[in-house]
């Protein structure tokens, strides 16, 4: 049975010396509890900010169960691209991940469906895992096309993949209405439709296909029993090492059930 994952971007936050507290209580808590390696059944993954990227590595370690990512990958390997931040360089800094796709970056920063293409692609170049993130808004929701939009959105990415580059991605499922300070928690309820349409299309053919958008320990539970949930990304509540700990735990015990 593959690994739940669970999972956090940090976005925009944390210092250096914040970033290095979570990674040193991660790293204390994974040696103590569970000899260095992950919890049974649990792969966990963190996205810190660019500039934490290499000091997160540093501390957990080369051999770290725990993947490190990137909250995003420019699709070229090098050249006049300023402020930008390639793949090549990113592994350079110990990622294994790029995020790929976020809501908040197709909104705020031209993410268009080709470039998900292209960058997918890219992070499949040098060996990365690409993390999708797709997406409805509440008015795609209302009118009742949630499952069509986000198949379309992950046809998209990943057209032109061949079976073996299919089986290297993550999806990541995160409704727009559901995240950030204003989002709502998503009812198990609401879920059902759009994992039923991701699962038809996608079960068996991705590593992983995950649930993102107001989780908290209170729901986590209820979101890994969705059928086709394989894992969650997080956001506040993983921020604090606290939270971020609890969320293993819960997933262990949901694996091991």
């Amino acid at each position: 049975m593959s690994p739940l994952w669970i999972g956090t971007s940090w976005k925009m936050t944390k210092t250096l010396a914040e970033g290095r507290a979570w990674a040193e209580g991660l790293r204390d808590h994974l040696t103590s509890e569970h000899g260095g390696q992950a919890p049974s059944g649990v792969q966990p993954f963190v996205i810190p900010s660019f500039t934490a990227t290499t000091t997160v590595r540093s501390i957990l370690g080369e051999d770290s169960p725990v993947l490190l990512g990137v909250q995003n990958a420019h699709w070229e390997d090098e050249g006049a691209w300023t402020g930008e931040v390639s793949v090549p360089q990113a592994k350079d800094a110990g990622a294994q991940v790029v995020e790929i796709g976020h809501s908040e970056r197709r909104e705020h920063f031209g993410e268009t469906v080709e470039t998900t293409r292209l960058k997918v692609a890219a992070a499949l170049r040098h060996g990365l895992t690409p993390l999708l993130c797709i997406g409805e808004s509440a008015e795609v929701k209302e009118a009742g096309g949630s499952s069509a939009f986000i198949l379309e959105q992950a046809a998209g990415a990943l057209e032109g993949l061949s079976a073996e580059e299919l089986s290297r991605v993550v999806i990541a499922y995160e409704p727009i209405w559901a995240i950030g300070e204003k989002g709502r928690p998503a009812t198990v309820e609401e879920l059902v439709e759009p994992f039923a349409a991701l699962g038809g299309q996608y079960s068996g053919k991705v590593t992983g296909l995950l649930y993102g958008g107001s989780v908290n320990l209170d729901n986590a539970a209820g979101l890994l029993g969705i059928e086709h949930v394989t894992g969650l990304f997080v956001g506040r509540t993983a921020w604090k090492l606290e939270g971020y700990l609890e969320l293993l735990r819960i997933a262990e015990a949901h694996a091991a059930a």
